[in-house]
């Protein structure tokens, strides 16, 4: 087509050390009037069946290794391990902290080499990690273990961003994300009825395996083995084998209306004016704060919560059983947000909306007196604050959707996933030995996180709002009309321009 023949230029090709991770490609620079929406829709539907039901297989994976220490402190994970005082809070606040030292120089190494194959071999190490949890027998080893496994599960979330953004239209980031972001709660549900089974069978056998043993025994393996199905189907359009020369072109023109660059440079350059750019941004600190605000009682509840539905009087058994209807609910709030994503401008009004059902739900379940004649209550108001989990993948969306130059990209990711790290740290500190069975300060504290959180994200979007207004008005002022406005910001995206100079860059919210 005379479009295609037109953009062969700059032909680029991966270099030799990265022959051996991924096949050669060649790749021009495109627009996207080069192919058909046909051609589009068949590639789209090609991507959907492949990358998302593993992409959510690993995120459901990762989740409930990352969590599992909740389910098997259930089952004498705490007295068998000898652990007094804060040290259970330490084994959640160390993984998140090696996840923060790591997080950085793991994204850098992905750049420079390989998204899918670094996070398999990854991938593969914290399965032997969770694992090998069933041989400690004290705090020091446990330790030792969560500051590996931090290490290895740090490049997860990041990967996937990175993976998202060089697949998919802005428009697609939210519903695409939210579809894997579904697993915390959907590969939860089939976890926790596993982990039942296993504790069930512990129970009746009790001279046999401990329960909690069996559980990191079971997470640890299915990591190991999902880890191979990840090295040859899990990458970028440029690293994967399952996908056409041609197919690899049409993917790359798919997104350049994105405006934040396409994937065809096989090595990024580290620009030091987007480092400080990155830095500079008031929307990267508005990002950080709200993902501290959003980690706090993330990290929690994901490590206490069901120490918290043991205080309401239910059984280790129950209370496996009776979180699986909040996580299924969990799984239905997910697709209705995905849904609504599709519209303009709604994911800021759905993190809004979202956050007011577990205010109300963590405080509640601080202010109701402690007799277990509340349990149900208590249940109803613990169930509202699933309503929050959707929160954390918004927020992470604003890196692909709102993010242009790959180096800026990159920044932003790492300040954000610190964040995230410093969050979910800091929030398993909430839950003190002595406050314990009810944890009444730590439940204040996260609806306070809640509250604050409300806040920065409306005062967020009015400041995106502002500045697509302001860029609005310079348009209108040289004359230029949307469909120029759009085909200038993607040829300034595919230049490695950064949102901020690229002034017909457009910020959803």
């Amino acid at each position: 087509m005379s479009n295609q023949a037109s953009s062969l230029s700059e032909k680029k090709s991966v270099s030799d050390a990265d022959e051996t991770l991924f096949p050669q490609v060649e790749f021009d620079e495109v627009r996207e009037t080069d192919y058909s929406e046909e051609q589009y829709r068949k590639l789209l539907k090609k991507i959907d069946w492949v990358l998302l039901p593993l992409m959510w297989v690993a995120y459901g994976v990762q989740q409930a290794d990352k969590t599992g220490i909740s389910t098997q402190a259930l089952f004498n994970f705490r007295q068998d391990n000898h652990l007094v005082g804060q040290q259970y809070s330490w084994l959640s606040t160390i993984f998140y902290l090696s996840y923060l030292v790591f997080e950085f120089p793991m994204s850098y190494l992905m750049q420079r080499v390989s998204v899918g194959k670094t996070l398999s071999v990854l991938m593969f190490f914290w399965g032997v990690i969770v694992l090998c949890t069933a041989f400690a027998h004290n705090w020091a080893g446990l330790m030792v273990l969560r500051t590996l496994q931090g290490l290895f599960e740090c490049t997860i979330s990041p990967s996937f961003l990175l993976i998202i953004g060089t697949w998919y239209k802005t428009s697609e980031h939210a519903s695409r994300s939210i579809i894997w972001g579904t697993a915390n709660s959907g590969f939860g549900v089939i976890v926790s009825l596993c982990m039942y089974a296993i504790g069930d069978s512990a129970k009746k056998h009790g001279s046999g395996l401990a329960a909690w043993k069996g559980i990191s025994f079971f997470l640890g393996g299915t990591t190991i083995l999902l880890s191979f199905f990840c090295w040859f189907l899990l990458g970028t359009p440029r690293e994967v084998a399952w996908i056409s020369q041609e197919e690899r072109r049409i993917a790359q023109a798919r997104i350049v209306a994105n405006k934040t660059g396409t994937d065809h440079h096989s090595r990024r350059e580290w620009k030091r004016d987007q480092i400080l750019e990155a830095f500079l941004d008031p929307s990267t600190w508005f990002l950080f704060c709200s993902v501290v605000l959003a980690g706090l009682p993330n990290g929690g509840i994901t490590s206490f919560g069901s120490l918290v539905y043991t205080s309401f009087g239910f059984t280790s058994l129950e209370t496996i059983l009776y979180d699986i209807p909040r996580q299924a609910m969990s799984i239905i709030w997910f697709l209705i947000v995905g849904y609504l994503c599709r519209f303009p401008n709604m994911r800021f009004l759905l993190m809004l909306f979202s956050i007011i059902p577990g205010f109300i739900g963590l405080l509640a379940l601080a202010l109701l007196p402690s007799s277990t004649d509340f349990r149900w209550i208590k249940f109803g108001m613990y169930f509202m604050t699933m309503t929050t989990n959707i929160n954390g993948l918004l927020l992470w969306m604003h890196v692909p959707s709102n993010v242009g130059g790959r180096t800026k990209k990159s920044a932003v990711s790492s300040i954000m996933f610190i964040a995230y790290c410093v969050g979910n740290a800091g929030g398993s500190q909430f839950f003190r030995a002595v406050d314990a069975p009810r944890y009444i300060p730590a439940l204040i504290a996260c609806s306070i996180c809640l509250g604050l959180e409300f806040v920065f994200v409306l005062t967020w979007r009015f400041y995106l709002a502002y500045q697509n207004h302001v860029r609005d008005k310079a348009a209108e002022a040289q004359g230029l009309t949307p469909e120029q406005v759009k085909e200038l910001g993607a040829q300034n995206g595919e230049k490695d321009i950064t949102d901020r100079e690229n002034p017909h860059f457009r910020y959803s919210y």
